[in-house]
């Protein structure tokens, strides 16, 4: 028994020190310049790192030189088996305005290995409140709306379930 314990004490004190240690900076601009590749640039005001991941302030979007959208904070935590992104104070270009939703107070996505090919999605904004699946391996989106306030601009986009509003596309 005692070697079990052991055996567990090193194998945690072993992930601490990976996820601890672990090149953070250098994941995000791998995944910026994979993003670059389809026409998305992240323009961050500061970068912190810390033991479980990083943060990102003012960080402006732009899809294809057009600016996007502007973020107050982006946290990015990993511990290796869940990922956490949680994006808060997006507010949408204006020059969007009119077909999507102006701000969103925070969205947060999640994935974890015991479900490898789905992150979920979450966010609250001017929109109302969303929940949603990314599912990897079929390459769609679906995204229920579980509490609606002003969809005007995104109703077209929209369509009706027995559950209420939702949205659904392939990438």
């Amino acid at each position: 028994m005692q070697m079990v314990k052991k055996g567990f004490l090193f194998l945690l004190l072993f992930w601490v020190l990976i996820v601890a240690f672990m090149p953070k900076e250098e994941i995000y601009f791998s995944l910026e310049r994979e993003l670059a590749k389809q026409g998305v640039e992240i323009n961050e005001g500061e970068i912190k790192e810390h033991v479980f991941g990083l943060t990102l302030q003012d960080a402006v979007v732009y899809v294809k030189g057009i600016k996007v959208a502007k973020v107050e904070k982006i946290d990015l935590v990993t511990l290796l088996f869940y990922t956490k992104v949680t994006v808060t104070g997006v507010q949408i270009s204006e020059s969007l305005s009119n077909m999507v939703p102006e701000r969103a107070e925070t969205v947060v996505l999640t994935h974890t290995v015991l479900d490898p090919f789905n992150a979920k999605i979450f966010a609250v904004g001017s929109f109302g409140t969303i929940e949603g699946v990314i599912s990897l391996k079929s390459r769609m989106i679906h995204i229920d709306f579980t509490e609606v306030k002003k969809i005007g601009t995104i109703k077209s986009s929209l369509q009706k379930g027995e559950k209420g509003w939702y949205y659904e596309t392939a990438f």
